[in-house]
């Protein structure tokens, strides 16, 4: 399988001008070390010898992120977790699509799976550069984003006198857990699992983005979601609770929980005590209910639309005796 000039691949064949590993390091002017160190920072298997596998493209990337690293001071560590994170988030953003895509051909074209996985083989070089321009339109709409937030929220800190050292990020941070996942999907053959865990994750992305908050990752039958302020926390929860799509319209129970506390983000993930606590909280979740931690309720105390309820203190493991309350929202009568 060679590549088209976009970098598609192209079961067509033919010869080309792809480069060996030894070539390409000559080609960016660094050792060959480097240039196994970057492709396996973004996921990809290194192939020695004198097999042909790298493009004109590569050369072009690794020069450009070198070239960076160089300008900008960055160390090695730095320039390794920049190029990891666009590895793992690719690697699952087309294995996402290209499932996606091969299951409209089973469900709606009437093929089997290897049918259509060779299909959309076929069919790459057409949907390649749709697909790059929705993920360059994405990153950008996604960059601006962040960067608002983070203008306005560390200029109310400035102004406030909040010290620059106190920066960590303090967050609204919780999960939407499926109860009893395993059991309620063991009767489940593949596409029916897949169907499964994509309406909860679909339902569940778009309640949260709904609600002003972000997912930060999804956990096979829970989701891990964050947002900027206690109250927005509060409606992301909420709204999960109700009905994260389909599997909670189906009479599927969801427990949720929400602590606010500072985290750490890296990596793409939040760590910190609060994550630990949310986890934990929604463990102890009765299903259909949303839990939170006594300092998180002292906050939201007086919301209109909100009602906390005490609950008895629970001993969870690693963390000792929390004292969850129940968010619901207040009966409008």
């Amino acid at each position: 399988m060679t590549q088209d000039a976009q970098g598609v691949p192209s079961r067509a064949g033919g010869p080309g001008d792809d480069l060996t590993l030894t070539e390409l390091a000559a080609r960016v002017g660094t050792d060959e070390d480097t240039v196994r160190a970057y492709w396996l920072a973004l996921g990809l298997p290194v192939v020695e010898g004198a097999e042909r596998i790298f493009t004109e493209d590569d050369v072009a990337a690794l020069s450009q992120i070198l070239a960076f690293a160089q300008a900008t001071g960055l160390d090695e560590s730095t320039m390794t977790t920049l190029v990891r994170s666009t590895g793992h988030t690719m690697e699952r953003l087309v294995l996402w699509q290209a499932e996606a895509l091969v299951g409209d051909l089973v469900e709606h074209h009437g093929v089997d799976p290897v049918t259509a996985r060779l299909k959309l083989l076929d069919a790459l070089p057409r949907i390649a550069p749709l697909l790059e321009e929705q993920l360059r339109h994405a990153w950008r709409r996604h960059l601006a984003t962040y960067a608002t937030r983070y203008e306005v929220e560390f200029s109310a800190m400035r102004d406030d006198g909040t010290p620059v050292d106190d920066l960590e990020l303090a967050r609204a941070v919780g999960f939407a857990d499926i109860v009893d996942f395993t059991k309620r999907t063991a009767g489940y053959d593949s596409v029916e699992l897949s169907q499964f865990v994509q309406s909860f994750e679909a339902g569940a992305r778009d309640r949260i983005a709904s609600a002003g908050g972000r997912v930060v990752k999804t956990i096979g039958d829970a989701v891990l979601f964050v947002a900027d302020t206690v109250a927005t926390g509060a409606e992301v929860a909420l709204r999960l609770r109700e009905s994260p799509d389909e599997p909670g319209a189906a009479g599927v129970p969801v427990r949720v929980s929400l602590v606010w506390g500072r985290v750490l983000s890296r990596f793409g993930d939040v760590f910190g005590p609060s994550v630990n606590l949310a986890a934990r909280l929604v463990d102890i979740a009765e299903p259909g209910s949303v839990l939170m931690d006594r300092a998180t309720a002292a906050l939201l105390a007086g919301e209109p639309g909100l009602a906390l309820t005490a609950e008895s203190p629970r001993e969870v493991q690693g963390l000792g005796v929390v004292e969850p309350v129940r968010l619901q929202r207040a009966y409008q009568g």
